[in-house]
């Protein structure tokens, strides 16, 4: 029996947060396919697991509980499987890192698809992107980062801020060249730092099933499309 239910669709982009943590932790999960999550969705909240409005939501079998929104439910994990730091100030930081790649994604998607990639758009949305990937590189430099050593929060060992880091950037990277190009060019610590976690066994076989299972799709819809279409060279 698995330790977890994912609610998710069949894409990375959100739920590849939630996937990442729970390899990294090896905690087992099964996932719910996609037409079940639509028709969870379009029925009365009274019979959701708990209200929400779109996935991820996570199901933690054993206790009887669920959670939804991805930085909530990292924040759950991270408390019942002891995965953040026990200071309170590299706990915040924790969850702005969390938080901030959130947002990252939301403007990687044009907040869900409300409008569509172009070329113009892109080259208008560069110095933003790597505004957001500096934030990065300033944090791990704050901590002791390097190109080939160092932690993002610092530590002798990866922690979720780090793990949350390498499954954003990696996962953008390895699918749009133009936002590899950009996060090497403005971001190498960040970068190098987000392959060395995602080289990690368990990190290492996520990403391998996310190509197996997705391929190249990161999300869906006439914005994912978009994305494959502009972002690469």
């Amino acid at each position: 029996m698995s330790d977890y239910e994912l609610i998710y669709w069949s894409v990375p982009f959100r739920g590849q947060f939630v996937r990442a943590v729970l390899a990294f932790a090896g905690r087992s999960w099964t996932e719910t396919n996609d037409s079940s999550i639509s028709k969870l969705m379009s029925g009365p909240v009274s019979a959701m697991p708990v209200p929400f409005m779109g996935p991820p939501v996570l199901i933690d079998k054993k206790a009887d509980f669920a959670i939804a929104e991805m930085p909530a439910i990292v924040l759950y994990l991270g408390e019942t499987l002891n995965l953040l730091p026990a200071s309170p100030p590299l706990r915040a930081l924790t969850f702005k890192i969390v938080n901030d790649a959130n947002d990252v994604i939301d403007e990687m998607s044009l907040n869900g698809g409300r409008d569509m990639w172009t070329e113009t758009r892109w080259q208008e949305y560069i110095s933003r992107l790597e505004k957001w990937m500096t934030l990065w590189e300033e944090t791990g430099k704050r901590h002791g980062l390097s190109s080939d050593t160092g932690f993002l929060l610092g530590g002798e060992q990866p922690g979720i801020a780090d793990v949350i880091t390498a499954t954003l950037w990696t996962t953008l990277a390895d699918r749009f060249s133009k936002v590899d190009a950009v996060l090497q060019g403005t971001a190498p610590m960040t970068a190098a730092l987000s392959r060395r976690i995602s080289a990690l066994p368990p990190l290492a076989e996520l990403a391998a099933r996310a190509h197996r299972d997705y391929g190249d799709a990161y999300c869906g819809g006439e914005i994912g499309a978009s994305m494959a279409a502009v972002l690469n060279a």
